[in-house]
């Protein structure tokens, strides 16, 4: 009974209907029922609301492509701007680090320098003292004989005035040769005498004079030890940071640089000396913890060339994608893309392990640094280096390329350490404040 009413619901709304199709020699029609009306007008109902959805959908999507291919446009420009920024910045690092080493190498030639004028200038002090006592031990021995001379020349004197009955035996011819020696005697250390006072004097005023010469010397040194403290202090503060930052140990890194170096001696061996040529006095000691800071500078340095802190690529690149989760995947290392050619350079010093064909790398070189860290350069065109061969930071190794499973023209870069990867831009970030 509910059907037959919805049968005689549908045909007072969709009555029956027939359409005609009339050709040259006979006229047909088709029978359209209300069930085949309804269902016509849901289909269509269906179809046109699955259009108007999809158009929606699809001007959506293309909407929100667009914002996020502005988006990361901007965010590349401001990217490669920043990467300029510290690329100006490294080479202003780089020059004040020259200049400074040109400035620690002139004071410690000052230094050496003043070191030994220093050591002269004591060594006359000395003399000059030794002198002084000569001459007061010589003024001494003058003056008494002096007043011995005088006492004598009284005696005399008193004996030829006949105060004494012993004149009264002498011969006076003999009296007065003896009264003349003695005058000529006694002349005679007088102007020994004066010319001993003149000597001490002099002497005296020459120790002084050299005594505020090795004060003001000692006050000059103080000068340049604390420049030098002050200007090793601020070198080596940003090199801690930068190991730091990278994660490496800076104990172990500059025992296994001192291990490499063992051999050598030179400006890696400590000096020892003493500006008194005994017992080492204040000044030598603070002189050696300079030098020895400095060494720290040194091997600092050194350890610099030997660690991945430099960035493969010289000429202008776009960064492309970073380290980390893709695509479901892990993504070891870091993409840097520029034109097809584009010289590769080693980022520290170390040996090529390996140098050719890779499946997925394609034309790759692996070079092992010291401090158990490997990097890797893939998709390379072209290759210039060999396996066993050593090379130093900032050497070309290849030419950016789009082999092995690329999606175009770039360099993908890894660092790994003790055979893990890690990710490349925490050394060359590290590295932003010295270099």
């Amino acid at each position: 009974m509910p059907k037959q009413k919805l049968i005689a619901l549908l045909e007072r709304r969709f009555p029956e209907r027939r359409v005609f199709l009339r050709s040259d020699k006979e006229t047909r029609y088709l029978r359209l029922s209300p069930l085949t009306q309804v269902a016509g007008l849901a289909g269509t109902t269906v179809l046109v609301g699955w259009m108007i959805v999809a158009s929606s959908i699809i001007l959506m999507d293309s909407i929100g492509s667009g914002n996020l291919r502005d988006q990361a446009s901007r965010d590349l420009a401001l990217f490669e701007n920043r990467v300029n920024d510290l690329a100006a910045e490294r080479d202003m690092r780089a020059a004040e680090a020259s200049a400074a080493q040109a400035r620690f190498n002139t004071a410690l030639t000052q230094i050496s320098t003043m070191q030994s004028e220093l050591l002269s200038s004591e060594e006359r002090v000395r003399e000059l003292g030794k002198g002084i006592t000569v001459v007061q031990s010589t003024l001494r021995r003058t003056m008494k004989e002096r007043d011995a001379a005088r006492a004598e020349a009284k005696t005399l004197q008193a004996k030829l005035d006949g105060s004494d009955d012993e004149m009264l035996k002498i011969n006076p011819q003999e009296a007065g040769e003896t009264v003349d020696i003695l005058a000529a005697a006694l002349s005679s250390t007088a102007i020994e005498r004066d010319d001993m006072l003149t000597i001490a004097h002099n002497a005296e005023l020459t120790a002084k004079r050299l005594q505020d010469d090795l004060r003001l010397m000692e006050e000059k040194n103080d000068r340049i030890f604390s420049q030098l403290e002050d200007a090793v202090t601020v070198s080596v503060k940003p090199l801690d940071k930068m190991f730091s930052a990278a994660g490496l140990s800076t104990n172990n890194l500059l025992k296994t640089v001192r291990s490499g170096l063992s051999g050598q001696g030179g400006p890696l061996t400590p000096i020892r000396f003493s500006t008194k040529g005994g017992i080492a006095d204040p000044d030598s000691l603070r002189a050696n913890e300079i030098i020895e800071k400095m060494d720290r500078l040194n091997l600092y340095r050194i350890a610099a060339q030997k660690a991945p802190f430099a960035l493969p690529l010289k000429n202008s690149f776009r960064y492309t994608s970073g380290f980390g989760p893709r695509w479901g995947r892990m993504h070891q290392g870091t993409d840097f893309a520029a034109a097809y050619g584009t010289p590769i350079y080693s980022t520290a010093d170390g040996v090529v392990t390996f140098a050719g064909w890779s499946n997925g790398y394609g034309r790759l070189v692996k070079i092992q640094h010291e401090f158990g860290i490997e990097t890797r350069y893939a998709h390379q065109s072209k290759l210039m280096v060999k396996v066993g061969q050593r090379v130093s930071r900032g050497q070309q190794i290849g030419a950016m390329g789009n082999s092995g499973r690329s999606t175009g023209t770039h360099l993908h870069y890894e660092v790994r350490v003790n055979g893990k990867a890690v990710n490349p831009m925490t050394y060359i970030k590290a590295a932003n404040d010295v270099f």
